[in-house]
């Protein structure tokens, strides 16, 4: 018989990688009160619109709630669906692939809006008065985020798949 924590450790990867994510989202948090930091996203347009809302609030809360929430949720929930429901996740390969591709996308998602917002920011502030600079950098924003979350999205379907293959075990779909 398998020890209950060596049968439950590859969850932990779960927990270490919401963790990380709450402390980059809280760091962030953090920088973005700062006077100086607070004055240059306010004159870049946070948090309501040009290139200042990608860092703020889109890139603090997808750090906070997608990666720190979401994250521990998926884990939480394939520990918690074997002892609530009685039956084995459907696979454990599954379960990896959830973790690698989310963690994957939510790091490429969060860097993707860090890394636009801060050049757009600067190419805005170099030429208040032309749009073009901006626009020039914006055009690649369009695919980085759709590849970054496109692999955030195949994380989450992976794991819909994977609970509701293992749900179906229990309560057979007629």
């Amino acid at each position: 018989m398998k020890n209950q924590s060596s049968e439950n450790q590859h969850l932990v990867k779960f927990i270490i990688a919401s963790a990380v994510c709450f402390f980059v989202g809280t760091v962030h948090g953090v920088l973005q009160v700062m006077a100086p930091i607070r004055a240059w996203l306010d004159s870049i347009g946070s948090p309501y619109g040009g290139p200042g809302h990608m860092i703020d609030p889109l890139a603090h809360a997808h750090i906070n709630v997608v990666g720190g929430v979401v994250v521990f949720i998926m884990g939480a929930s394939y520990y918690l669906i074997p002892k609530m429901a009685g039956i084995a996740i459907y696979s454990k390969k599954l379960v990896d692939h959830t973790f690698w591709w989310t963690v994957c996308g939510i790091t490429g998602f969060y860097s993707t809006l860090m890394i636009f917002g801060i050049l757009e920011g600067h190419a805005l502030l170099a030429n208040p008065h032309s749009d073009a600079a901006v626009q020039a950098i914006h055009r690649y924003y369009g695919p980085a985020i759709g590849g970054a979350s496109t692999v955030m999205g195949m994380g989450f379907w992976v794991y819909f798949i994977n609970v509701f293959l293992t749900i179906k075990k229990k309560i057979p779909l007629q």
